[in-house]
This record gives C-alpha cells, sequence and structure tokens, in this order.
C-alpha cells in the first residue's frame, strides 16, 4: 500500500526540485542519453561531439536569455536497459527539464516511458522507428525522418536507379524491421518486385550465411540497414562472396567516409540514403552554417567520418536551446509547449513539429531532407 502513493510523490517532488534547481542557478542543463560506448559506440560519440559544439556556440553568443547551457551527458552503453536507466538518471539526479536522444530506435522506445513517467520532453535526433511518434507520447518531438519519410522521399530514385526487384537485409531491431516495412511498401507501390527480406542480429560480425542466399536471388539491387561497424562487415562480405548487386544503405548512419577507410574497394559503387551531405554543404537547407559547422568539427580534429552523425546533434542542442528561450525557463511543461512554436533551419531543412500520433497525446515530428550520395574512386558525391 506504501507504494501506491509513495512513487507519485516522488515524481511530483522530482519535477519541482528540477524546477527549483534550474532557477536558482544561472545555468541551464540540457540532458544527453547517447551510446558511448558498446556496438554504436562511435556513432553515439559523433552525435555526442555535434552537440557540444552547438553548446559552446550558444554560449560564446551568451547563452540562452543571458544563463549559459551544460549538458549533462549519459552513456546508455549501447542497450535499451541502460537507455531507460540513463533517462531515469539524468531527470532524477541530474534535474534536466530536457533530454536529447537517444540514437536508436530500440533505446528511445526503452527511454519513452520515462519521458511519461517525469513529464520531461525529449529532442529525438536520430531514431527512425515510426513507433516513436504514434505510440502517443506527447514528449516526444523528432527532428529526424521516420522510416515511412525516408521510404516515400526515396521513390523518386527508383525509376532512375532502374530497380526492378529488389532484396532487404536489415538489422534486427525497431530500426531495421521498420526500414524494410516501409520501403517493402514504397517499393511494390512503384512496381518493384520484392524477393528476399533478411535480418541480422545487431551484434552479429558473420553474415555469410545471408548473403549466400541473397546470391542466389535474381534481384538486381539489395537494400541493407544497420550501423557503419556492421555495415563494413558486410560490404567485406559481399565482396568476398561475389555477390554482385546495386547496394543502397539507409538509414542516414552509414558515414561513407568510414566505409571508405575500412571496407576500401568493398565500398566501391555503393550508394548511401543521407540526411546531410557534408561532402556537398551548399546542399544544405543552410549552407553558411553547414561550412561553418564543418569547419569548426575539422578544427576540434574530429574524425571527418562523423559529421553525418554529429550535425544530428548539432541540430538537436540548437532545437532545444530554441524552446527553452521561448519558454523563458528551465520548465519541462514550459519547454514541451515551446516545442510545439519553435521553428528553425537545420542543416538538414526546416524544423517545424506537426502533430503526429493518438489526438490529446500527439508526438511532434519535424520533415528533414534525405540526400542519395555515391562512393566512386573513393570520392563521395550527390546522387541526382
Amino acid at each position: 500500500m506504501k507504494q501506491t502513493w509513495l512513487r507519485p510523490s516522488l515524481v511530483a517532488a522530482a519535477a519541482c526540485f528540477a524546477v527549483a534547481a534550474a532557477a536558482q542557478s544561472n545555468v541551464i542543463k540540457i540532458g544527453v542519453n547517447q551510446p558511448l560506448t558498446g556496438a554504436v559506440a562511435a556513432s553515439g560519440n559523433f552525435v555526442t561531439s555535434g552537440a557540444k559544439i552547438a553548446a559552446d556556440e550558444i554560449n560564446a553568443k551568451g547563452g540562452i536569455n543571458g544563463a549559459k547551457i551544460e549538458l549533462i551527458i549519459e552513456d546508455s552503453k549501447s542497450n535499451p536497459t541502460e537507455a531507460a536507466n540513463a533517462t531515469e538518471k539524468l531527470i532524477v539526479r541530474d534535474k534536466v527539464p530536457v533530454i536529447m536522444g537517444a540514437w536508436s530506435s530500440t533505446y528511445t522506445l526503452a527511454a519513452m516511458p520515462k519521458l511519461m513517467e517525469y513529464k520531461v520532453p525529449m529532442v529525438v535526433e536520430t531514431s527512425g522507428a515510426d513507433k516513436i511518434t504514434t505510440s502517443g507520447n506527447p514528449y516526444v518531438f523528432r527532428i529526424c525522418p521516420t522510416n515511412d519519410m525516408e521510404a516515400k522521399s526515396f521513390a523518386r530514385h527508383v525509376e532512375p536507379l532502374k530497380i526492378k526487384k529488389a532484396d532487404l537485409l536489415v538489422v534486427n531491431n525497431d530500426w531495421g524491421r521498420g526500414s524494410a516495412e516501409s520501403f517493402q511498401r514504397m517499393l511494390e507501390a512503384k512496381g518493384v518486385k520484392v524477393g528476399r527480406v533478411l535480418t541480422m542480429d545487431a551484434s552479429a560480425q558473420d553474415m555469410t550465411s545471408q548473403l549466400s542466399q541473397l546470391k542466389g536471388t535474381d534481384a538486381d539491387t539489395l537494400f541493407v540497414t544497420t550501423a557503419v561497424e556492421q555495415l563494413t562487415l558486410v560490404l567485406k562480405q559481399v565482396q568476398s562472396l561475389g555477390l554482385k548487386r546495386q547496394i543502397i544503405t539507409l538509414g542516414g548512419s552509414q558515414s561513407p567516409d568510414q566505409l571508405i577507410e575500412h571496407a576500401g574497394s568493398a565500398a566501391a559503387g555503393t550508394m548511401h540514403n543521407m540526411m546531410f551531405a557534408p561532402w556537398a554543404p551548399d546542399a544544405s537547407a543552410d549552407p553558411a552554417t553547414a561550412r561553418a559547422f564543418i569547419a569548426e568539427w575539422n578544427k576540434r580534429k574530429y574524425d571527418k567520418s562523423g559529421l553525418t552523425e554529429g550535425f544530428r546533434g548539432y541540430d538537436g542542442i540548437r532545437t532545444i536551446a530554441a524552446a527553452v528561450a521561448k519558454a523563458g525557463a528551465a520548465d519541462p511543461e514550459k519547454i514541451r509547449a515551446a516545442l510545439w512554436d519553435t521553428e528553425l533551419t537545420g542543416l538538414a531543412g526546416k524544423i517545424k513539429f506537426e502533430k503526429v500520433g493518438p489526438q490529446g497525446r500527439e508526438s511532434g515530428q519535424s520533415t528533414p531532407n534525405t540526400y542519395l550520395v555515391k562512393i566512386d574512386n573513393d570520392k563521395i558525391s550527390i546522387v541526382n
């Protein structure tokens, strides 16, 4: 009986303490929940680096209404349980009024119940699973495209690339399975025959079984959805098996520069659907800011291959800062309300949230741009 009334009291107390702590200092804390260790650590660290650039840039210009940003960074360890724990730590222990996270769709979905429990908003910078914004969580605001949005945007490339029959190989998680479902629907609507749809565990290093099955099909194109670490292995194994296909990767987390460095000739000719193209900053929605971001990234001697992930953290923190400024206080509910009225031009396009999901419990979803790029002779160019 004691726990039935104690838990809500603790939740209310945590929210009050968060507001009180923010009011007593001239610092605005922003939580960052990313995979800094584990299977997808490279991507999480790149996003965090972009977030740091944004925070430093904002602070150098006077902060938010005179208050400096302090990023409170938590490591989800590439694990959904840890992602949920990190969210709770940021809210209860660190008293943050808003969070950016959590890279993977699986990690984000694991974190979302904590947002509802403590009533703290989160800007989602990377995760693409559609159910993140359709499940009825009013504390979620996503600036990256959903799987369905990515598929619809890619549809313009189907005819120019002469895709007639396609297979799909995806990581076996919410992101990968959702990507396969969205692209299968889009391809079939475009008259493309979809052959085999295979999955691979996120921790798997040997995909020769799946690739051997695909070698026996008559598809002309293979779509692959996974993080860059596993993708590197897939491309090397495709080359080793002599699998001849037009290969296109999805989700925007492929880091073509990293593929050139680590996959070598196995990456030649592959195409990758991206949300930011640092090789062509003038193609960005905000070329001047894109060039400045790239220059600062290079000045800090960050790995250039991380720019395609780092921009997510940069746009995420800039979005949060704009909302906090509009809210006029480091208060979770005021920030949540302000996010609905927040508009800015991000590196991947205009950021403005539309309502998605059950009425009265809608999440916010922005509509960014996507770019298809190709690796040719160790050079990366946009496919028109």
